[in-house]
């Protein structure tokens, strides 16, 4: 029996936008950005439907921050499930939404050893591959608010997938020097900027010809961490 929660059309289109915007940036967009790229009137309207969408259970909204908004587990689940459905015959196979994932937890990073070295190691997870749209190499613990306004606060888990390079916009985990931050990526025409997601932190500016600069991976999903007590 089908209990997925019955949407509107609207509510559809946002719960889409919502889910195509966390694919490419890494992020859910703002209660402006839904409301210029549906045509509403105001951002109020959004947030109209962002709240149906969390009465209905299919999101959750975060409180104090523009991008406050997640897509819970069972919606993941659904929508890579209605994907699978237009393949026909392959719905036959062992269906990739089901698969599980041992992904180790990166703590503190030691200056100038690998992220995921050994001893960076504090534990590892098993979780669904559903919960996220692209396969994460390893968990990493936020450590502060600098990106509360994207819905990242401290001591959640960031799945980040391994990578050297990023596009624009993307949220990406980055080696400067000794430190290991998250930042979402900017590229000028005078090298790379961090730039954090509440204005209480400033933007780092990296030099194109910093060496101390190393793009570690792109977060790719997020998880709260009392979901995995």
């Amino acid at each position: 029996m089908d209990e997925s929660p019955k949407l509107t059309p609207r509510q559809q289109q946002v719960l889409d936008l919502v889910q195509s915007s966390i694919e490419r940036s890494g992020s859910p967009p703002t209660r402006a950005e839904i409301a210029n790229e549906l045509g509403f009137r105001s951002a109020n309207a959004a947030e109209e439907h962002l709240q149906a969408l969390a009465r209905k259970g299919v999101i959750e909204l975060l409180g104090g921050t523009s991008r406050g908004i997640r897509l819970k587990s069972d919606t993941l689940r659904a929508l890579n499930e209605a994907r699978l459905s237009q393949y026909g015959k392959q719905l036959s196979l062992p269906l990739p939404h089901l698969a599980q994932l041992t992904l180790p937890l990166v703590g503190r990073v030691a200056a100038g050893s690998p992220i995921l070295a050994q001893e960076h190691i504090d534990q590892s997870y098993v979780v669904e591959s559903a919960l996220f749209p692209r396969r994460p190499d390893y968990l990493l613990k936020v450590r502060g608010m600098s990106m509360r306004d994207a819905g990242i606060m401290d001591g959640d888990l960031l799945a980040v997938q391994k990578a050297k390079e990023a596009k624009n916009g993307q949220i990406v985990v980055a080696r400067l020097g000794d430190d290991v931050t998250v930042k979402r990526l900017r590229r000028t025409s005078k090298g790379i900027e961090l730039i954090a997601e509440n204005p209480d932190f400033k933007t780092i500016v990296v030099a194109g010809d910093d060496a101390s600069f190393e793009l570690e991976g792109v977060a790719v999903g997020l998880i709260r961490n009392t979901m995995l007590m």
